[in-house]
């Protein structure tokens, strides 16, 4: 993944190098020896520098002596290192301190550049995968959040990336809300069509109803046998009803995905999948090359299967793909989606516009006809994030090791399973929702979510319910502002919250959500960012309003005055400030890891000590009353930088800024 060519990440890496290089060069030099891998590190605190490399330590052995006397020997014979100050040996740590004007001066600059350009392999991130029956619910935000933040941390790092979102058509969710919409409430597809909306909440109340009737007669699960075989089949009625509840409310879930800032480049759906006989191809590719077997006898007689290796002292064990009366499994379906997304089936999709938003993008939906008009390629990635739950655990392993029975040895080792934790409720969110508990599970830190006990929470709801909170603090802090403004703060507070909430936890947390919690202007939270934000850009309105003289309204024409001044260097003396900057330096280098830990909890974490840091700077210092010119503006740059590099961060994680706050 290429990363745009003047990011501060790269120039720092760029310097490390050389600093690097001439370390290898002193060290064969010095002691006449081939000098090891010089890592780095950062000192857990600022007065003991700003790397610290750690070869002293491997050395001692080979020079037989102590790591802290060759930490010595270095730091006073190494010699002047480009972009460094000073070098101090702590014990058998080399502490190098960087020269802070120039890091402020180039950070300053690549601040001010756009950010990074598309380019290289292509990568596929699926996410959100809904059921199509009813409405989204909380779990699904979670599910959608992690995924689109990931996304955008991809994208800033120059990845090309492409959106995908499985949509399960034909399952068996979708036949019970056709078998309930026709065995129960005697409908035709015609009548379907005219339910009112919000869709999706009916076929929500639906569902429930759906499985109730299962419930008080054994016998009627035939019927969603009967109607399922109809779906998959694409024929009569039921398949024609099945199409438009799918297609509803797979709208209803872009709406809802788009209240939080979450949209997709393509809708890949099961029918197609099997219409355009892409498990076809797979399983003639599996038998082909014996990557499953034909079981004769024994417990899976009949059926196809494949050889699945234990894992972590796990024992072998064998998985059925095809059952013995010859339907595939959910996850042979899966195998072959997994195919295509990485290009190595024959067939492929024809793609029909499904929903243009107003800025331009459009979703496109997978068919079976072609497009008389153009069609924009999809799939073939040369790597695959696949987000679902840690429940999806077994069976994305099995997916991975289809692809290495088939050879694919590359694809199932570029192929990860993003897996996250579920969502709970804490019991104050219960009470705020209307949800009544029991005794027990009031006493509880949190409360699972269960369709089945009355505990299932839409996200519509939810966002509502935050939003409606969000106004409430809006009214009592911004009363002058029209109806408009505040609901359009009070919505971007609300989704901030939200998705701050759902990013700050490691994925393999499970989250209590808590209203009061999430929606705090203190404390490790969306709205804390973006008070933060809001504060700075005060700063240069104030500026603005009050400006006295062109000069001092022009003044960021004015900060190049600084890298000459020496008064600065007594300015970044400031372990405050410096360690802000530097921070805000290491935004990519953060992004960076949490894209490959698959932790987004790091770059969360990332953006609220910016935030903190810049909230410390603002109280310690006056900024547009201090008297002197330089003092001014050396403040001014260093707010703006803590501005340019809380807007990354915050569009990095999926939230606005408010105006106001």
């Amino acid at each position: 993944m290429s990363r745009f060519p003047l990011s501060y990440f790269d120039m720092f890496q760029d310097r490390l190098e050389t600093i690097r290089t001439r370390l290898r060069e002193f060290l064969a030099r010095f002691y006449g020896i081939d000098p090891p891998d010089l890592s780095a590190e950062t000192p857990p605190r600022i007065e003991l520098g700003d790397l610290a490399f750690t070869f002293p330590f491997q050395l001692a052995k080979t020079l037989r002596k102590a790591p802290h006397l060759i930490a010595r020997e270095v730091a006073e014979n190494a010699g002047p290192l480009e972009g460094v100050t000073r070098i101090e040996a702590a014990g058998g740590f080399l502490n190098l301190f960087l020269d802070r004007r120039v890091f402020f001066r180039d950070l300053y600059s690549i601040l001010h550049l756009p950010g990074a350009v598309a380019s290289g392999e292509k990568v596929i991130v699926e996410h959100t995968n809904i059921n199509p029956n009813k409405a989204a619910h909380i779990g699904h935000l979670r599910n959608a959040i992690l995924g689109d933040t990931f996304v955008r941390l991809l994208k800033s790092l120059g990845g090309r990336v492409e959106v995908q979102n499985y949509i399960d058509n034909t399952g068996v969710q979708v036949a019970d809300v056709a078998v309930g919409f026709h065995f129960i409430r005697g409908m035709t597809p015609e009548q379907v069509r005219d339910v009112p909306e919000p869709f999706d909440f009916y076929c929500w109340d639906l569902y429930a109803e759906v499985s109730d009737w299962y419930a008080g007669d054994s016998s009627r699960i035939e019927l969603r046998q009967q109607v399922l075989a109809s779906i998959e089949e694409g024929r009569d009625a039921f398949s024609e009803m099945a199409e438009h509840i799918s297609n509803r409310i797979v709208r209803a879930h872009l709406k809802t995905m788009d209240r939080i800032g979450v949209r997709y480049d393509v809708l890949p759906r099961e029918s197609e999948i099997l219409h355009l006989h892409f498990w076809e191809e797979a399983f003639r590719l599996l038998k082909e090359r014996k990557a499953v077997y034909f079981a004769e006898e024994g417990p899976n007689r009949g059926c196809w299967v494949m050889h699945l290796p234990g894992e972590k002292g796990q024992v072998d064990e064998d998985k059925i793909i095809v059952r013995s009366n010859g339907t595939v499994t959910y996850v042979g379906k899966d195998i072959a989606y997994q195919l295509w997304k990485f290009g190595l089936l024959e067939r492929t999709f024809h793609y029909h516009p499904f929903v243009d938003y107003p800025d331009g993008h459009t979703v496109w939906i997978t068919a079976t006809r072609e497009n008389p008009a153009a069609e924009p390629e999809f799939g073939a990635g040369s790597r695959v994030y696949n987000v679902i739950d840690v429940r999806q655990s077994y069976l994305q392993r099995v997916v991975a090791q289809g692809l290495r029975s088939l050879g694919y040895l590359n694809e199932a080792a570029a192929s990860t399973h993003f897996s996250y934790e579920m969502v709970a409720l804490s019991p104050r969110c219960c009470a705020d929702m209307g949800i009544d508990l029991s005794p027990e599970d009031r006493a509880r830190a949190y409360v699972e979510v269960s369709g089945r006990r009355g505990l299932g929470v839409k996200a519509d709801d939810l966002i509502d319910k935050l939003i409606e909170k969000s106004r409430v603090e809006v009214e009592r802090r911004q009363p002058e502002l029209d109806a408009g403004a505040r609901n359009r703060i009070a919505e971007q507070i609300a989704v901030g919250a939200l998705r701050y909430f759902m990013l700050k936890y490691t994925r393999n947390s499970v989250i209590a959500f808590d209203f009061d919690e999430a929606l705090s202007f203190e404390g490790e939270t969306g709205p804390y960012l973006q008070y933060s934000m809001v504060r700075s850009g005060n700063i240069f309105r104030k500026l603005k309003d009050r400006a006295e003289s062109p000069e001092e309204a022009e003044w960021r024409s004015r900060v190049p005055q600084l890298w000459g001044d020496d008064r600065v260097m007594e300015l970044l003396k400031e372990d405050e400030v410096w360690s802000l900057l530097r921070d805000i330096g290491r935004t990519e280098e953060v992004v960076a890891q949490a894209v490959e830990s698959l932790e987004i909890s790091g770059a969360a974490k990332h953006a609220f000590n910016v935030a903190q840091k810049f909230n410390f700077f603002y109280h310690s210092h006056h900024i547009l009353s201090e008297p002197d010119p330089m003092r001014k503006l050396f403040y001014l740059a260093v707010t703006d930088a803590a501005r340019l590099g809380l807007l990354r961060l915050l569009n990095h994680l999926g939230i606005a800024v408010p105006e106001r706050m």
